[in-house]
């Protein structure tokens, strides 16, 4: 093989095509990966603009195979490795042109699409200059292609739409047009490739193979310790024996490798990556190699700073009080967020230059910095490069808790103030906010700020998040609710904007109990409970708007307490700078896919504003990105909506239907395609509460449950119970088993083991409602799961379930939790069952070992 390290731009350019063979898996690339590329361009972007050195970032490398060259025709490249980066810059480009063109720069989306994404002068298939597995062939040629249907529900129109929202984003600084042309010289010239040849009869599949089954690599501190005890040839054994071993047991592997990284950020190397600890420590230790003794004092600094961040992970080893009490509390909020800027204050403390209680003071600071964001659900962009710039950036001349103070509430950081904190408790969905154990923390908080007589012990009880006002009310909760509507507003639509709210959420060990149950009974429930916020909730008379604003309110002046706000309570916003939630819009709005919809109210739910609010925010901005897929609650396109004037774009229907919504005879598009507030908070990546699995007994059964789950069907669905229950035992058959979930409506989910007793992993088709009636397809969970994680597997579910009669599932919807009507069961059970043997069959064939 033959390799030579190159640039994007010179590895496409040509007449040429890069084939993936079939052997290969589909594109893959979710969010989190598509994140780690673009802050890499980012970083790039802000170098080159900023005239530093743009030293090219290194992206991996690609193997290649090469194919004949036909007379006329173009050179073709097998992809033996490197199909998942190469597709993903090629979707990036695609955004990128599309982007020009939406900015009303042909020329620039004219060069793009001809330089990187198209042999120009041939025809069909050879037209693409990359040309992916079969199954994504449809998706990326509809990108590239400018069809309608660009942009769909699988991974491929993912990373589109994530490219368009992330390029759309940027240009909103202050000279977009030059930060555009920056992006597209950073993705052509400043990302290198290894370019690795296949010579004509090597074994490529054998190529593929070995790259993609390797051992384990070396790990940077290892690289970093055998560089640094390569240079001790005589002082080695002892260092390593006296502090490099005691240092490498109490941390392990994985906290000793952040020990490093940690150890160049506080010493100022705030951009430092953790992938490339092993270069930039070899760097600044590189004077040192010939000096033993001073190599012995870096290592012995090492393991001084190891104890203080195991001080931090372990916050039982920190003697004070004040200070241990605060590593507790952000050692319960989770993450390693505040790690760079916590290590430096235990530096300080160590060193005495500041004491336990200041820094303990600077730690609640930090921790009502991320409280406050949470709850305002302030972007989290550049929150982990804030807390890597602290030690290097905080003032000296002061004590640390002030320092601390005053630099998280510098420009840019937006630090929440008291009045956004207020406004936040009323409207935002909070139930949308951060991860469950957050939400959770935060309420306890609040909690035991009623300082109670008798607290309750939080580490033995087990308790869960509560709406009062619940996500499925009855009638009742709708009848109470139309007396406080305004503007036009129905009691679904109000119902929405309060239930996520922190002003209907409250902490209890009764959920299963009071789950959709009149407030009456809940009042009842609640009285019992040795929660002061619950025994405030049950002295109301009823639990309506008034109620849960004034609760927002009164838990809004406790958090204010708990959590003190930026230097003078109020942060420092910089001048024209918009509100938050349209942000949000923007971004919900590009991860529609294409051929769905959602509604004005969806948007305004999830964001925490207002459905005509939102109708405003859009028909003065009608160039955001997806404008035209945001309709009335009927379904219906706005009459108040327009383009910008001049536009030649088509009305908003035709664009729907050629992507393929459909619509009927009024005009109203169908509810299958339509995206909810929740299936929109998925797509954003919140981490929306997954319903929650009872644990079966040793046979997969649990009796008490299934009588419930039976009671419930037979109550509300009759007509279906027979056929669903029939469809259950076949399941059985299979080799499946069921378990329940833990709510008052008992939801049963159809379980599979598959695998080895080396790779084993659980599956499930979909999840069964008896009372609110519904099938939950479960795309979201299984798109994680072999094999259902290729796109193919979960569309061929998908479509097998749509030949059944009643059931309408949208493609749109293959990475959320699309359902059906459960009433299905009742004439087409055996219809069904067919789809449950196809499904056992194929997660067998997906691992090895089979079932």
């Amino acid at each position: 093989m033959r390799a030579q390290e190159i640039t994007f731009l010179k590895l496409v350019q040509g007449e040429k095509q890069f084939q993936v063979p079939l052997y290969q898996r589909t594109y893959s690339w979710g969010k989190e990966q598509l994140r780690r590329l673009w802050e890499d361009v980012g970083e790039l972007v802000d170098r080159h603009l900023s005239g530093q050195d743009s030293t090219p970032h290194f992206l991996g490398s690609v193997v290649l195979d090469p194919g004949r060259l036909q007379a006329g025709g173009v050179q073709r490249w097998l992809v033996v490795d490197g199909q998942q980066r190469l597709t993903t810059l090629m979707l990036a480009f695609t955004a990128l042109r599309d982007h020009y063109k939406e900015c009303g720069d042909p020329r620039a989306a004219d060069r793009v699409h001809r330089q990187i994404l198209v042999n120009e002068f041939h025809e069909g298939l050879d037209h693409y200059r990359l040309l992916p597995t079969q199954a994504d062939r449809e998706a990326y040629t509809s990108c590239v292609g400018s069809r309608p249907q660009a942009g769909g529900g699988d991974s491929i129109g993912g990373a589109y739409r994530y490219f368009r929202g992330v390029l759309a984003e940027g240009q909103e600084g202050a000279d977009g047009r030059q930060w555009v042309a920056t992006v597209e010289t950073v993705l052509k010239d400043l990302l290198s490739i290894v370019e690795i040849t296949a010579e004509h009869g090597d074994n490529v599949y054998r190529i593929f193979e070995s790259i993609n089954n390797t051992g384990v690599g070396l790990s940077q501190s290892d690289l970093l310790r055998n560089y640094v005890f390569s240079l001790l040839r005589n002082r080695g054994e002892r260092v390593y024996q006296e502090l490099w071993l005691p240092m490498q047991q109490s941390l392990g592997p994985k906290n000793l490798e952040l020990l490093v990284w940690l150890d160049l950020i506080v010493r100022g190397h705030h951009t430092a990556k953790q992938s490339e600890i092993y270069r930039e420590q070899q760097k600044r230790l590189q004077p040192l190699a010939s000096d033993e003794e001073a190599l012995h004092h870096e290592i012995a600094e090492l393991a001084e700073r190891g104890t203080r961040f195991l001080r931090i992970i372990e916050p039982h080893r920190e003697p004070s009080p004040a200070l241990r009490g605060m590593l507790e509390r952000l050692t319960a909020w989770g993450g390693q967020t505040h790690y760079p800027l916590a290590l430096h204050l235990l530096d300080l403390v160590d060193a005495g230059d500041t004491t336990p209680e200041d820094a303990a003071e600077a730690l609640l600071y930090v921790e009502s910095y991320l409280v406050r964001r949470l709850v305002c659900q302030t972007p989290t962009t550049n929150l982990n490069r804030i807390f890597m710039e602290a030690p290097k950036e905080l003032e000296t001349d002061r004590s640390a808790a002030e320092a601390v103070r005053r630099f998280l509430s510098g420009r840019r950081r937006r630090w929440p103030s008291d009045d956004e904190l207020r406004d936040a408790m009323r409207g935002k969905p909070f139930y949308w906010s951060g991860r469950p154990p957050q939400r959770g923390y935060i309420l306890r908080r609040l909690e035991e700020s009623y300082r109670p007589t008798e607290p309750v012990d939080f580490a033995k009880a087990s308790l869960s998040v509560e709406h009062v006002l619940p996500q499925r009310p009855a009638q009742a909760w709708f009848d109470l609710l139309a007396d406080e509507t305004e503007d036009g507003q129905t009691p679904q639509e109000l119902h929405d904007l309060l239930v996520h709210t922190l002003g209907n959420l409250t902490l209890t060990g009764d959920n299963s109990k009071l789950s959709n149950s009149p407030f009456e009974r809940k009042q009842q429930i609640l009285d019992s409970s040795a929660l002061r916020m619950n025994l405030e909730i049950a002295a109301s008379e009823r639990w309506g708007k008034a109620e849960i604003l004034a609760r927002a309110d009164r838990l809004s002046e406790r958090a204010i307490g708990l959590w003190p706000g930026p230097v003078g309570g109020a942060s420092v916003r910089p001048a024209g700078e918009e509100w938050a939630g349209w942000a949000e819009l923007r971004a919900a709005l590009v991860a529609l896919p294409s051929g769905s919809w959602t509604t004005y109210g969806d948007v305004a739910e999830l964001i925490g504003s207002h459905p005509v609010a939102v109708g405003g925010h859009l028909a003065s901005n009608p160039t955001v990105i997806g404008a035209y897929r945001v309709l009335t609650a009927d379904g219906r396109v706005s009459a108040g909506f327009r383009w910008v004037d001049g536009s030649d774009r088509r009305p908003p229907q035709e664009l729907l239907a050629a992507e393929g919504v459909r619509f009927d005879s009024l005009g109203r598009a169908h509810r299958s395609q339509r995206l909810t507030a929740t299936e929109l908070a998925t797509l954003l990546g919140k981490d929306v509460a997954r319903p929650a699995l009872g644990d079966p007994l040793p046979d997969g059964e649990n009796t008490e449950a299934a009588e419930r789950f039976q009671g419930q069907l037979r109550q509300h669905w009759p007509e279906a119970s027979a056929g669903l229950l029939s469809s259950l035992d076949f399941w059985r058959r299979q080799g499946g088993y069921v378990t329940y979930g833990r709510s008052e409506e008992t939801s049963c989910f159809p379980m599979l083991d598959v695998g080895t007793s080396v790779d084993s992993r659980v599956v499930w088709p979909f999840g069964l409602y008896p009372v609110s009636g519904t099938v939950e397809v479960v795309f979201q969970y299984l798109k994680d799961r072999s094999p259902f994680d290729d796109v193919e597997q979960r569309r061929a579910l998908l479509r097998r379930l749509n030949e059944i009669d009643g059931v309408t599932l949208s493609e749109a919807k293959l990475e959320l939790r699309p359902s059906f009507p459960l009433s299905v069961f009742a004439e087409h059970a055996e219809e069904i069952d067919g789809v449950l043997e196809w499904f056992v069959h194929t997660a067998a064939l997906g691992l090895p070992g089979g079932l």
